[in-house]
């Protein structure tokens, strides 16, 4: 990786990676690279499998998780805040990884410009600091037939969410705990990320040929 793209995306754990683009001010307002194929590629080793991209508007205090998808497929996510300010929280859910259930959190917002990849086997949600957009492009469509929740206040995770009156879906308010949920196990997570390194690998060998 070279110097200028170790500066801009920073891996934080178990395949969790953080973008922090370079901002272009001018006396019109700014410009930013939101995402970049090539540059998340080499920093990953694998393509992004672009399937959707979502944009959803939370007001202050509502909180939007955990969810994870089924393995096969599972969903990896990159996830912006375009407006607003929110703290977005990844958890490895994967059974039988080494980071099992370890948590971080990460303030996005129109102002920072930073992005999360969200791989797939993570659980994620996030609360609105403010009345915040959120935009997040997503390696397969949406099937609610393999959506899953995990309460987000489950102390055996112990996130440490901001204190705030919040507010939550349905679904939400009643998901159960992550000793209740059946979850990916982390070869069948990883699976899919190697399959898509093999082919980024073969594609770019044909190139050079």
């Amino acid at each position: 990786m070279d110097v200028r793209l170790a500066d801009m995306w920073r891996e934080v754990f178990g395949g969790v990676w953080l973008s922090e683009p370079l901002v272009h001010p001018d006396s019109r307002g700014t410009f930013h690279e939101w995402f970049k194929a090539s540059e998340f590629e080499e920093a990953t080793g694998f393509p992004f499998d672009l399937q959707q991209a979502n944009i959803s508007t939370s007001k202050s205090g509502v909180l939007r998780g955990l969810h994870f998808a089924d393995v096969p497929p599972g969903q990896a996510k990159f996830v912006s805040c375009v407006q607003g300010r929110v703290l977005d929280v990844v958890v490895d859910v994967r059974a039988g990884s080494p980071t099992f259930k370890r948590w971080q959190s990460f303030e996005l917002s129109a102002d920072n410009r930073h992005s999360v990849y969200v791989p797939i086997g993570f659980a994620h949600g996030f609360v609105a600091l403010e009345d915040s957009t959120v935009a997040y492009l997503t390696t397969s469509e949406y099937d609610p037939s393999g959506e899953h929740e995990i309460d987000p206040f489950d102390p055996e995770l112990g996130i440490e969410w901001p204190e705030m009156d919040y507010v939550l879906s349905v679904k939400d308010k009643v998901a159960p705990k992550l000793a209740e949920v059946e979850l990916p196990h982390i070869d069948d997570c990883t699976a899919y990320e190697t399959m898509l390194r093999d082919g980024w690998v073969i594609a770019n060998q044909e190139v050079g040929e």
